[in-house]
């Protein structure tokens, strides 16, 4: 069965914006180079694209994080998947999230990466879902604010499917018949 999936963003829209961003931290890392910290996987699309927005000297790393499995909410338990390759201590470290909701992994990850001495850590998120949050965490730059649905494309995903549709959709969880479990 295909999930019904209605367009929230379209992919015109979330160019625009992410053009915006990369010109913003551009002008807020002047003269200075910086690590781009993309967290799997669904970061990955996003950070691509921001990084060549970016005229700035940089590096990127990858790190994977899970609190999902194959349900459409966190279990609040966040383990680390695949770690960084290079040590940060003494740089100016981005974190790339693709969504920030409940605040439960960019906590955890946030006060991780603290204990490596970067020089400074902001976070750039996709999406921010504040109605979501259960742990306050100050989210530096976003693209976009969204109300609570589950989204799919631009790099998110629902078991591993729709990472690739060029724009951010609303999945229909209902249409799923009992395929979801939360």
């Amino acid at each position: 069965m295909v999930p019904e999936i209605s367009v929230l963003i379209p992919q015109e829209e979330i160019q625009k914006r992410v053009e915006e961003l990369g010109s913003k931290i551009t002008r807020d890392y002047s003269g200075k180079s910086l690590t781009l910290l993309a967290v799997l996987k669904g970061a990955f699309v996003f950070m691509s694209d921001l990084a060549r927005c970016i005229d700035l000297p940089l590096t990127m790393d990858f790190l994977g994080l899970s609190s999902y499995g194959d349900k459409t909410e966190t279990s609040g338990v966040v383990r680390i998947t695949s770690d960084l390759t290079q040590p940060v201590k003494d740089r100016d470290l981005l974190i790339v999230e693709d969504i920030v909701d409940s605040g439960l992994t960019m906590n955890f990850l946030y006060e991780n990466i603290k204990t490596r001495l970067p020089r400074s850590i902001k976070v750039c998120s996709f999406l921010d879902k504040p109605g979501r949050r259960r742990v306050s965490i100050d989210v530096d730059y976003v693209g976009f604010r969204i109300e609570d649905r589950f989204v799919v494309g631009y790099g998110m995903d629902y078991k591993g499917l729709y990472r690739n549709l060029p724009y951010l959709g609303a999945l229909d969880i209902d249409s799923l018949s009992g395929e979801v479990e939360k």
